[in-house]
């Protein structure tokens, strides 16, 4: 998940109950929930594919966690008597009240990465296997305003507070309303949040938060679980429409199926990317639940690399780039930018469960310039 996802996790955690434990328990909660994510700074030496291969690696896994969950507690109670010291004060914080704060934190980090389709490799070092909650879009705002409408509620008590939260729903209702995403929102989405905005101003000024305070964080906390419990029931919905699509795309082809998955889509519940691999071809089709099952999905289908296509991937895979992508790549298809070269072309690929070759789209894809296949320069 995002990264203001899980800042407002972990201030809502601390509203809940979590800062009570401790002086500076609250910023240890935000601290500890973005932890994991520290791994971004392998990009200050290394490169988009050094990233690659290690974001939401060891740092997200059960083993980094645990480290991190330690850490953070330790470092901040550590500054807090370092600071006492220096003023002739006694410490503040309290050490086991920061380390229960920082261990149920940070906890909540690998659980809502891995409730997206990107995944996380929960057993590292010792397995690098992936595992796919596919419940929630990788940016949910939703939760955005469930979070943050509690922690505005229950935050914004002094002059200072009321312009920062003011500044966040701002730029997020311009992120929802003008970016370039937002095309890519279902008809209803902005309606709903403009709604949803002007309804938390309504219950600030009622004073909601300050009469329900720890009550109505926790039970925001809950509701979220009752959310994923809806998503998970739609993604079931959305997986047995899918394979009763992609049975009548490949039977007439006398293709088997061998896997398969049902992904969620920016802010739409009901709306679900279907993605499935059979023994020649991968395959990738929009499902949307309540529609007439009689209408055919458009299909994207991606023809396993054989001939001289194969021969250009297997030319390459030991290259670095080409190794980290197919590692990470869940739904790995790949075509040449021109099959008819004499010379040199690109090998384009791409992860099927977010974009297609060619669209350049970050790490998701990858361009590597290769040598024409020779049974294209020998057919000459």
């Amino acid at each position: 998940m995002d990264n203001l996802t899980h800042s407002l996790v972990g201030l809502t955690a601390a509203r809940a109950g979590l800062e009570r434990l401790s002086p500076g328990a609250g910023a240890v909660c935000i601290l500890a929930a973005n932890a994991p994510d520290v791994d971004v700074a392998i990009l200050l030496v290394g490169d988009r594919w050094t990233y690659l291969h290690h974001h939401r690696g060891i740092t997200h896994a059960l083993v980094g966690v645990a480290v991190l969950a330690l850490l953070v507690p330790l470092l901040v109670y550590g500054i807090d008597r370092l600071w006492a010291r220096f003023r002739h004060q006694p410490a503040k914080t309290r050490f086991w009240g920061l380390i229960l704060a920082s261990v149920i934190a940070t906890a909540t980090h690998p659980l809502l990465d891995w409730t997206n389709n990107y995944g996380i490799r929960f057993f590292l070092p010792w397995s690098s296997k992936w595992s796919y909650g596919d419940l929630v879009y990788i940016i949910d705002p939703y939760i955005w305003l469930l979070l943050g409408g509690t922690c505005f509620l229950l935050s914004a008590k002094t002059k200072g507070g009321k312009v920062i939260w003011g500044a966040v729903a701002a730029v997020l209702t311009a992120l929802v309303i003008i970016s370039p995403r937002a095309a890519g929102l279902p008809s209803f989405f902005v309606v709903f949040w403009v709604a949803a905005i002007v309804f938390l101003i309504v219950l600030f000024v009622l004073g909601v938060g300050s009469k329900l305070g720890r009550k109505l964080a926790f039970n925001a906390l809950w509701i979220v679980g009752i959310y994923w419990v809806a998503l998970s029931f739609f993604h079931t919905e959305a997986l047995i429409k899918g394979i009763e699509h992609a049975d009548t795309i490949v039977k007439p082809n006398g293709e088997t199926i061998s896997r398969k998955a049902a992904m969620p889509t920016l802010a739409n519940p009901f709306r679900w990317d279907y993605v499935f691999e059979t023994d020649r071809a991968t395959y990738r089709f929009p499902v949307v639940l309540g529609e007439d099952n009689s209408a055919p999905p458009r299909v994207i289908r991606y023809e396993k690399p054989s001939g001289p296509l194969a021969e250009v991937v297997n030319k390459v895979s030991q290259d670095r780039p080409v190794q980290i992508f197919l590692g990470f790549a869940r739904f790995p298809v790949a075509r040449l930018a021109d099959p008819n070269c004499t010379t040199t072309t690109l090998l384009q690929l791409a992860d099927l469960r977010y974009t297609e070759p060619g669209s350049r789209r970050g790490t998701f894809t990858l361009e590597q310039p290769v040598d024409c296949p020779t049974s294209i320069e020998g057919g000459r």
